[in-house]
């Protein structure tokens, strides 16, 4: 299992890299990442999420199968909806972020080959969720200005655990 890298680190603030070649080092990362998004009980987990910057995600949502994606890029988006989200990288925040409720993605899979998903729902979130971190988005960037202050020098100060909520 990977460490999680924590609010404030710069790491979660970088934009990420594209990957050219998804080889050996890549599908090892994967699985690391996965171990570690098992463990911590998420639903996703973005490379930035363990250090590293290169575009690559995974996603997991209930029934929906496991995806690995690298360089990920949304093509289309449709319609808003509002959902309280979690993150790994910063414990016990939830923001209810309003985000598009279907997508289509264009990603590379783990076997380099170009893959094209549409998604909705809880799905369609986790991905752009996930997106954000390659981008050095985070939750806390979801909330007013003056809100996102406080919250984040609060987090700053104090550790704990997610509550038993899986999270993003």
């Amino acid at each position: 299992m990977l460490d999680i890298v924590k609010y404030p680190s710069p790491v979660l603030r970088k934009k990420s890299s594209d990957v050219d070649i998804v080889g050996d080092d890549e599908r090892c990362l994967f699985g690391d990442m996965l171990k570690t998004m098992q463990m911590s009980r998420g639903l996703g987990i973005a490379a930035p999420q363990v250090g590293i910057n290169k575009k690559m995600v995974i996603v997991q949502v209930a029934d929906n199968k496991l995806l690995k994606m690298v360089n990920p890029r949304i093509l289309e988006a449709k319609g808003q909806e509002r959902m309280e989200e979690g993150c790994l990288s910063i414990p016990n925040l939830y923001v209810n972020v309003r985000r598009s409720k279907w997508v289509k993605v264009q990603y590379v899979d783990e076997n380099g080959k170009k893959q094209t998903l549409e998604a909705k729902g809880l799905l369609a979130r986790a991905i752009l969720h996930e997106i954000d971190h390659l981008n050095g988005k985070l939750i806390a960037d979801y909330l007013n200005p003056i809100i996102k202050f406080f919250v984040l020098r609060k987090t700053k100060q104090r550790e704990g655990t997610t509550n038993g909520k899986r999270i993003i």
